[in-house]
């Protein structure tokens, strides 16, 4: 009798394992703990709905059917696990057509998983471990979150078809719509916006791809041909670049080994072409600077030194307000470790750039990835919430910035209390009431316009922001999922600038736009948060306010422009020297100048002839300081003391402005 009870207990096990090796075949669970013995599943967990990477080969399915709408809390960290590296993913939907609902690697303690999703009643959700990190078995527990948030409303799914890195979404054919862009090793899958509002997915096939954007993707137009290219980071960078009707990508990958973390495009010498920045894990930084004829310069080394890397969430941003982007990083290696201060580079105007974190209260021994960079007070500087990954070495930091310094304002804030960690953080307007605020560590924090946040708990979780139906709001990709924000009554407007003389995503430039609620700025930026790409429309939320009296674009070169009473609930597209008080240039491809920084001699690059042409250089402020000769389109500079100028070319067949610097 014993001896067949034991068969049957032992048999019993053995079921209930196998059941949990597939979507199909899950187990359901309750608020309890459970014991997984090893990660052996052959139905593989995908998509991915977490940060990671996509090298899991087995999963471990379960399923939770939510008896009430509440808030559920999935996790690994708990003392019995020490440490073991788990992920997880969140499903809905079906076996057969998976929905991301929410997912997370490390937000628990050392590498535990911890992910809080709102559940609503009668809904099952689908839990799934995958061995990406490790098959060893652990022990998981299911569980309400403290306190329940209020429910998230505001956002409905929306099904899009992706391949396996879903990270960006940016406007691809210059249509002025945002479109949902995912990756492969062999293809290019763009979700293309539509008047309308709905979507056309169109998928493009590439050579095998030397680098996969494991880590993170950036976007922008880096040869001004009016369609934005893509940069792949992994294990070394990988250039998509379209070709001159969008309609195919060529491949061009850079031979040198870099463990990319976040990557940016960026105007980094100040000559109008979009150079490529990338964090080093395991070294110092890396960039590489685009020559303007399809090839690129490698640099190493003057923007994060650190020698074991540690650099995480780089963000280029002026800080400053001295029209010239600077670089925050966000960076862990653990407590303790000089791999993990944070560091701010200023740019100096001359090719070179200086760490002010000291100076500026930002250097911390915080394990952080990412930071969110936003005028959360709208006073007309960038303020910064440092987002822990980890409360190893810290918790999350609210900076104020008071011109000269910054100043630590958490406590109070919101984000005093906020136990949520995350490898993502992100500054948008939301609910589009003009004040900034931060996604990311499982919530939406909203901005009460007074330097203190409310948490607020949303389906979605991170990933790429942008507007995918063209009504004002923005929405959040998580995976195959859209998620649509359905808004408001209040107001916005959305500026997309194009540069002529600047590189034509004006990505560096500083919008203004001012109504009865006061002034907003944004910086125009690629790749912000840790992995993800999000639109390079700068988006503002005007609230009740039913005009704007001003938009001011602060362009890449240094010029600046004014558009009076522009419409709003719209998105305005102003070309650089076009808007009402510019004057009408030539695309940027007609004219350039390099090198930027010049020592002795400015090249001037153009398809005009400029032999009868006259030359001007001026400060920032336009007054002359020289007026050199032009022989063989180069003009002598040796003279000029070491900072930012404009160059000036007035000619019978057109006239050019352009930034560069000296050294």
């Amino acid at each position: 009798m014993k001896r067949s009870l034991l068969l049957f207990a032992t048999s019993f096990i053995a079921w209930q394992t196998q059941a949990q090796n597939t979507c199909a075949t899950a187990v359901a669970v309750s608020i309890n703990s459970y014991y997984i013995s090893a990660i052996n599943g052959t139905d593989v967990p995908t998509p991915t709905c977490s940060t990671g990477g996509s090298n899991a080969s087995a999963g471990e399915w379960y399923s939770y059917t939510a008896t009430f709408d509440t808030v559920i809390r999935v996790t690994t960290d708990l003392p019995q696990n020490g440490g073991v590296d788990t992920r997880v993913q969140i499903y809905t939907g079906t076996c057969a057509d998976r929905v991301c609902y929410a997912g997370d690697d490390d937000s628990g303690t050392g590498y535990t998983s911890q992910v809080d999703f709102y559940v609503t009643s009668g809904t099952t959700y689908y839990i799934a471990f995958d061995d990406n990190w490790t098959s060893a078995g652990f022990t998981f527990k299911v569980m309400y979150a403290p306190p329940p948030p209020p429910p998230p409303g505001g956002f409905v799914a929306q099904y899009v078809p992706v391949t396996s890195y879903a990270n960006c979404i940016v406007d691809m054919n210059g249509d002025g719509l945002d479109d949902a862009v995912s990756v492969d090793d062999t293809q290019i899958n763009i979700n293309y916006q539509n008047a309308d509002g709905t979507l056309t997915n169109t998928l493009y096939s590439t050579t095998y791809a030397d680098n996969a954007p494991y880590w993170s993707m950036c976007a922008g137009d880096l040869d001004g041909n009016g369609y934005n290219d893509l940069v792949y980071a992994g294990g070394g960078l990988t250039f998509m670049m379209a070709n001159d009707n969008g309609t195919g990508y060529t491949e061009v990958s850079q031979p040198e080994y870099i463990f990319c973390q976040r990557s940016n495009l960026v105007d980094i010498n100040n000559d109008g072409l979009l150079d490529a920045f990338s964090c080093h894990d395991v070294a110092p930084n890396v960039y590489y600077i685009n020559n303007g004829d399809g090839t690129w310069t490698w640099h190493q080394g003057g923007l994060g030194d650190t020698p074991d890397g540690g650099n995480y969430g780089s963000i280029w941003v002026d800080y400053d307000n001295d029209g010239l982007s600077d670089m925050f990083i966000a960076k862990c290696r653990g407590a303790g470790s000089s791999a993990s201060v944070d560091q701010l580079w200023h740019n100096n105007g001359d090719g070179t750039f200086t760490d002010v974190a000291p100076t500026m209260d930002l250097a911390d021994f915080q394990q952080s990835w990412s930071s969110a960079w936003g005028d959360f007070d709208n006073d007309g500087d960038m303020d910064v919430m440092i987002g822990a990954s980890s409360f190893t070495g810290g918790g999350h930091k609210l900076m104020r910035n008071d011109g000269t310094t910054f100043t630590n304002v958490t406590p109070g804030s919101g984000y005093d209390l906020f136990n949520g960690t995350s490898i993502e953080f992100v500054a948008q307007d939301f609910n589009n009431d003009g004040y900034i605020d931060v996604l990311g560590g499982g919530a939406l924090m909203l901005n009460n316009g007074d330097m203190t946040f409310t948490q607020t708990l949303i389906p979605a979780n991170n990933g790429p922001i942008g507007d995918m139906n063209n009504d004002g709001f923005l929405d959040i990709q998580n995976g195959n999922t859209l998620w649509m924000n359905e808004g408001n009554d209040n107001n916005w407007i959305n500026v997309l600038p194009v540069g002529v003389t600047s590189n034509r995503n004006a990505i560096g430039a500083r919008i203004e736009v001012t109504s009865a609620l006061g002034t907003q700025i944004r910086d125009i930026r690629s790749g912000d948060g840790f992995r993800y790409m999000s639109t390079l429309t700068a988006h503002f939320g005007l609230g009740t306010d039913d005009a704007v009296s001003e938009v001011t674009i602060k362009w890449p070169d240094g010029l600046v422009e004014h558009i009076l009473d522009p419409a709003i609930n719209t998105t305005i597209k102003p070309v650089q020297g076009q808007s009402s008080t510019g004057v009408a240039e030539l695309p940027a491809a007609t004219f350039s100048v390099f090198p930027s920084p010049a020592v002795d001699k400015l090249h001037l690059r153009s398809t005009m002839d400029l032999s009868e042409s006259n030359v001007t250089i001026t400060d920032l402020s336009g007054k002359s300081v020289l007026r050199p000769a032009l022989l063989n389109n180069a003009v002598d500079v040796s003279t000029l003391s070491p900072g930012l100028y404009l160059v000036k070319v007035q000619g019978t067949a057109a006239n050019f402005t352009s930034k560069f610097a000296k050294q």
